[in-house]
């Protein structure tokens, strides 16, 4: 599970530090005004979506802002002397994995951010040790309680040389690489704390290489890993970026990337399936890499150059693939459009799809790059993006919408936002009131209450429809009514970008 909440880490922080990147290079980052009734829709959505970080939060709370949510897990980490009391719970349960948000247009989101850095600090006493969980799954998801009430002992779990874990380990170390460049300029002292320990981490996970599944066998029934070389690449490319070092950008291209890159294999961007999710770090890392060359890598090889362009190609790719009307287009769409790849969690996939389809837009603007190519008889303008305004399977703005209640359902995903969103969410502190007085087992009583939640979970993305387009609201439904942290992340991420200076707002002037 840490595995999966510190995937996302590197997910979430892309889109603070993408806008970071952006601003340093890019000679004109003045904000392109576009339509107000968009821009304030996708601002409200966001300014609610961020609370959800809020609603999740772990230990002593600081200027809370949800009035239903209290202290909790004070105690984690006692027992090997660490305060590990940050932190976010996970999804509907209370295991806690850090989960940093990184939204860098708001000093709120900063804070959240920090929140959770702060506990990936904690989380890494000495440069070979980090701990990954801190809770039991088995006994956590046998009671259903407030984060408030909780009694059960949380044991700690880590990664070591002995135990290797290089998945956690250089996820954590591109996390930590990210982070440091949203508060470079705001702290420079921690940002240099968080790239000290995001190297250190990253040496951890390449010279102990070991699959943390193997090491850790109970979390096969979690949150499985098959492999973790697209953990390394994703870890060294944010050091690249972070550091300017060249010995980070030869790792993912002549030294590795032929072995661990997968170029010309574009998949879902998804964690339940370690292949897509090998494709999920290249769909936004290969966006990253690509930038690489415009924002000036000095001294490249001929094979480091020859590398990024596969890269940079596989990008293309994974682009073509989403835009609906392209050669290369997924068949993988509900009747309306929507991108639907599972039925567990179904947001994640589209979502996804759209976050990175607004990174990729950037680096069109960024780079002056004009046409997207995808094949020799089909290519897009920069401008195509606005296009999906008005295409019924839209990959950004119509995604949002979609989200927001443009839908077959007429309701939103996104709860608190509109009139008309779910009541029975699966989760544990927004369907049990403040004042009940229950314990482990009797709680689920509130799960099996016909009663809508006492409690909003606000700003909480849900798992969302059923190939057919239908939702079963009901707290029993967690396969759609669960909401994630991991949901929430990309959501952030994808809504952030509507509202910026990218050429996703460039096409809509």
């Amino acid at each position: 599970c840490w595995y999966l909440i510190v995937f996302v880490i590197g997910a979430l922080v892309v889109e603070a530090a993408t806008l970071t990147i952006s601003k340093n290079f890019r000679h004109s980052a003045k904000p392109t005004s576009i339509p107000g009734a968009i821009v304030e829709k996708y601002i409200d959505a966001l300014e609610i979506a961020l609370q959800f970080f809020d609603v999740k939060k772990s230990g002593k709370l600081v200027n809370n802002r949800i009035a239903w949510r209290g202290d909790s897990g004070l105690r984690d980490g006692n027992e090997e002397n660490l305060d590990l009391s940050k932190g976010m719970y996970d999804a509907g349960d209370l295991i806690k994995f850090g989960f940093p948000m990184a939204f860098t247009q708001l000093e709120h989101a900063q804070d959240s951010l920090k929140w959770i850095t702060d506990y990936l600090i904690n989380a890494h006493p000495s440069a070979n040790v980090l701990y990954v969980q801190v809770g039991d799954p088995e006994v956590d998801h046998n009671c259903w309680e407030r984060p408030e009430a909780m009694t059960e002992k949380r044991p700690l779990v880590q990664v070591n040389m002995s135990f290797p874990g290089t998945e956690v380990a250089a996820e954590t170390a591109a996390a930590m690489a990210s982070a440091s460049m949203v508060f470079k300029k705001i702290d420079f002292t921690y940002s240099s704390m968080l790239l000290m320990h995001a190297q250190q981490l990253f040496i951890l996970a390449d010279t102990y290489r070991g699959s943390y599944s193997v090491s850790i066998p109970q979390v096969q029934k979690y949150y499985n890993s098959t492999g973790y070389g697209d953990e390394l690449l994703w870890a060294a490319t944010w050091l690249y970026h972070a550091t300017g070092k060249q010995f980070y950008l030869k790792y993912v291209t002549e030294q590795n990337g032929k072995e661990f890159a997968s170029w010309g294999s574009p998949t879902w961007f998804s964690w339940d399936d370690k292949h897509a999710g090998t494709q999920a770090y290249f769909m936004i890392q290969r966006v990253l890499l690509s930038r690489i060359n415009f924002f000036g890598a000095k001294d490249d090889s001929t094979s480091e150059n020859l590398d990024l362009q596969l890269y940079r190609e596989s990008s293309e790719a994974i682009m073509c693939a989403l835009v609906p009307d392209s050669p290369t287009a997924t068949s993988s769409r509900t009747e309306s459009g929507l991108i639907w790849v599972s039925e567990w969690n179904s947001l994640q996939h589209p979502v996804a799809s759209a976050f990175l389809a607004v990174l990729y837009s950037d680096y069109m603007l960024t780079s002056q790059t004009e046409t997207l190519y995808c094949n020799v008889w089909t290519h897009y303008s920069m401008c195509f993006y606005s296009e999906f305004l008005k295409h019924p399977a839209c990959i950004i703005c119509g995604l949002a919408d979609y989200v927001l209640g443009n839908n077959p359902m007429k309701m939103s995903y996104l709860i608190g936002y509109g009139s008309s969103y779910p009541q029975y969410a699966h989760h544990r502190g927004s369907s049990i009131p403040v004042d009940a007085k229950t314990g482990c087992r009797d709680g689920f009583k509130w799960l099996n209450s016909s009663h809508p939640n006492p409690n909003v979970a606000v700003g909480a993305l849900v798992g969302g429809p059923f190939l057919n387009e239908t939702y079963n609201d009901s707290r029993r439904n967690s396969m759609q009514g669960e909401p994630t942290t991991y949901n929430s992340a990309l959501i952030v991420g994808l809504l952030s970008g509507l509202i910026t200076s990218s050429s996703m707002v460039q096409s809509f002037a």
